[in-house]
């Protein structure tokens, strides 16, 4: 079957893409885990291991999801032995499928499982695990966990207690790195006791402002204050955020530098005294300061600049005796000066980039340098090999910014289609697998490499119009928007990218002429497909061998695309120059390929059935689409717009959580923007303010109630004239 589109839209060949080959792979991988899981060490008695040295028999991982299954994979492939630690959320999850051995620690909430130290040592004790790696987050800089473990005569795969207290601890870690000649930041190198403390070093600093947890990163606890009505409110939000992320809610402040880009330097260093640093990762495109794509190298540092950050991240790590894989993090001006962030004393969540530029796989690293290996790099050995891009995916609504829960009806990773390992996608889940309210909605790393810059851009808007997830929003709309951003692609941006380029916040990708010809054109070989091949099914074999009713197929449409958002419809005409039917498989896929006459190759993803069209998914975003023939598009003007009901007068939870504050009663009278309450999900606070100014009529939630996603929390009375407010 050859289908053509007229001259007025630009054509496309008719390839389309099935994802047979996706599903018959998922098949596999899940045989091989149960394989795996079942008899390893029959697996890994048939392999040579000497060339990864004396390590260790068995080592428990102390973490879970993407990161747990990334410390397995690299265990296995040195044929160390693994256990899993879960809690009763975790029971099904594919970190437990992979390991070795899976011991519980506890229930769903991070405090009673994966922050249970007691429990932990005993699984440890249990299993007769040698070592532990941390992974990220949760343990992974906990200084009492490590004593821990040495009480128990258990190797920590990571940097000794002493080291881990000194630079895992913001504040005494800018001590040190002053100290140590590393240049720092402006700022109050102690605990901030109280908000009246906090803005007296606030004042004394000069606005703006950061206040941040000292205990811990990822974005938790920090907060930018740009006057005194804000020290106030981020005080409060950063340190419930710290304590829940990290079980200690002592805060910082330091001198915000405005329009900053924010690179870090990946260390790794032994026992012996040898430490190498390695090329440097961009992490300016933020989120709420939590990193959202990074890149490696960075187009802003020239090799001067990466010359001297390395050798002050060395000099920081040598200063306190560091051993293991660490990164030392800096802001960086537009002049290249740059300034001492925090160390992060652990494996970094974006650590893939830095492994794809320079071929080192860091977790065998940590796992050598523990067992008191030399490192067998030297500096002069580090190389960058082309560059890497990782989009961090998210299950959160990336209009909203907040976290989506559910469970995974359909999950189709994508994978590297050019032989050259150029895909790579860490995660820790599968079809079928449940993103849960109580843990971080992170779905997969996904990182792209080529031999240019130019070519990991493209390799990553491939990989995510490709990437197939459904059951829960995600965040792709945003990655695939800020890959294809001309400020992205020309290298020259800051941590502010985000907060400039999306003023009023992200909308989805807006066709533009190019786009929405494309969207159009392969909306309408869609539907000529489709009826073909309705048409095949309802004819059965016959279709096949019968020439004249090959010739009555349907040949020819004249169609009308309308795409939401864009008023006019675009007309289109398709026809079919070959056989209607040939008897190959037609399978239904979500993803749709095509290549046109430019040589630009667009892939649509397929996502539902509408009344008079469907839904696909085109650079990320979901646009509904209808085809209607001459006469419905002559009659379509006549049809009705039915118009949204008004929620203004009403607070909805945005998403499923735990109310940590009600901050008004039925009776107050508030303005709008005032904060009304705060939901924390997914150990971030989440502030809700009114959207109009108006009277509490009732209040339906308290602090500690659960919540469901659009649950009322707060109704306001009708809409009223001349209502006096005093914002709080």
């Amino acid at each position: 079957m050859s289908l053509s589109l007229a001259a007025a839209i630009p054509r496309t060949s008719g390839r389309w893409v099935c994802s047979l080959s996706a599903t018959r792979q998922r098949l596999f991988h899940s045989a091989a885990i149960t394989r795996a899981a079942a008899a390893p060490s029959q697996l890994q008695a048939k392999q040579d291991y000497s060339q990864y040295g004396k390590t260790f028999d068995k080592i428990l991982i102390a973490n879970r999801g993407e990161i747990a299954c990334r410390v397995i994979r690299t265990a296995k492939k040195m044929g160390i032995k693994t256990v899993a630690i879960h809690s009763d959320a975790d029971v099904n999850s594919l970190h437990v499928q992979l390991a070795d051995e899976a011991v519980n620690v506890g229930p769903a909430p991070t405090s009673q499982s994966y922050l249970n130290i007691p429990n932990i040592i005993k699984a440890i004790k249990d299993t007769g695990a040698q070592a532990v790696h941390p992974g990220y987050g949760f343990l992974s800089e906990n200084a009492t966990f490590v004593k821990a473990l040495d009480e128990v005569g258990v190797t920590f795969i990571g940097p000794s207690e002493d080291a881990m207290a000194a630079m895992g601890d913001k504040i005494q870690s800018k001590i040190i790195a002053k100290e140590s000649k590393v240049n720092i930041i402006p700022g109050f190198n102690g605990v901030v006791r109280d908000i009246d403390h906090a803005l007296e070093i606030s004042r004394e600093i000069g606005y703006p402002v950061m206040l941040k947890a000292s205990a811990g990163g990822g974005g938790k606890g920090m907060r930018i204050a740009w006057n005194d009505d804000e020290v106030k409110e981020g005080y409060k939000i950063a340190k419930t955020e710290s304590m829940a992320s990290f079980g200690d809610d002592r805060l910082l402040i330091e001198k915000f530098i405005d329009n900053p880009r924010h690179i870090e330097i990946q260390i790794i260093s032994d026992k012996h005294g040898n430490t190498l640093y390695l090329p440097e990762r961009e992490c300016s495109i933020q989120r709420r300061n939590q990193k959202v794509i990074e890149e490696a190298p960075s187009t802003h540092i020239d090799e001067a600049t990466r010359k001297a950050m390395g050798e002050q991240a060395v000099m920081l790590a040598k200063h306190v005796k560091y051993s293991s894989a660490g990164t030392v993090e800096f802001l960086v001006d537009s002049a290249r000066n740059f300034y001492f962030l925090e160390m992060n004393t652990r494996l970094q969540v974006e650590h893939p980039i830095t492994e794809y530029i320079t071929g080192m796989d860091l977790v065998e690293q940590m796992i050598r340098v523990a067992a008191n290996q030399k490192l067998a790099p030297k500096q002069e050995d580090i190389k960058i090999n082309g560059w890497a891009i990782e989009s961090r995916v998210y299950a959160e609504d990336p209009e909203k910014y907040l976290p989506s829960i559910g469970r995974l009806s359909k999950y189709i990773e994508p994978t590297s289609t050019k032989g050259k390992n150029e895909v790579r996608c860490d995660s820790g889940i599968v079809e079928g697998s449940e993103i849960s309210i109580y843990y971080d909605p992170m779905i997969c790393k996904l990182c792209t490499h080529g031999d240019t810059r130019e070519e990991a851009i493209e390799n990553m808007k491939r990989a995510l119009d490709s990437y197939v997830i459904k059951g829960v929003t995600h965040n792709i709309p945003l990655l695939r928007e800020v890959v294809s951003h001309n400020r992205f692609g020309s290298g020259k941006y800051s941590t502010k990218f985000l907060a400039e380029e999306y003023p009023t916040g992200f909308k989805g990708h807006s066709p533009n002429a190019t786009s929405l010809s494309q969207l159009a054109s392969m909306a309408g070989l869609m539907h000529a497909k489709r009826e073909l091949r309705n048409w095949a099914w309802g004819k059965g074999r016959e279709a096949l061998f019968n020439e004249d009713l090959q010739g009555n197929a349907p040949s020819n449409w004249e169609l009308f695309v309308g795409v939401q958002g864009v008023e006019d419809k675009v007309p289109v005409k398709v026809h079919r120059t070959g056989r209607a039917a040939n008897g190959e498989d037609e399978f239904e896929s979500p993803l749709i390929t095509n290549k046109f006459d430019n040589g630009e190759e667009v892939t649509l993803q397929y996502l539902d059935t509408l009344p008079l069209g469907f839904r696909v998914q085109h650079m990320g975003t979901k646009f509904d689409i209808t085809i209607n023939n001459p006469a419905q598009h002559a009659l379509s003007k006549f049809m009705p717009i039915k118009e949204k009901a008004s929620t203004t007068n009403m607070i909805l939870s945005p998403m499923p959580g735990a109310v940590v504050s009600v901050d008004v009663k039925v009776g107050d009278v508030v303005a709008e923007g005032t904060a009304v309450a705060t939901i924390e999900a997914m150990k971030m606070a989440n502030v809700l303010r009114s959207v109009r100014a108006g009277v509490v009529k009732s209040v339906k939630v308290k602090a500690g109630d659960s919540v469901a996603g659009d649950e009322l929390l707060i109704e306001f009375e009708d809409e009223a004239k001349d209502v006096k407010t005093e914002k709080k």
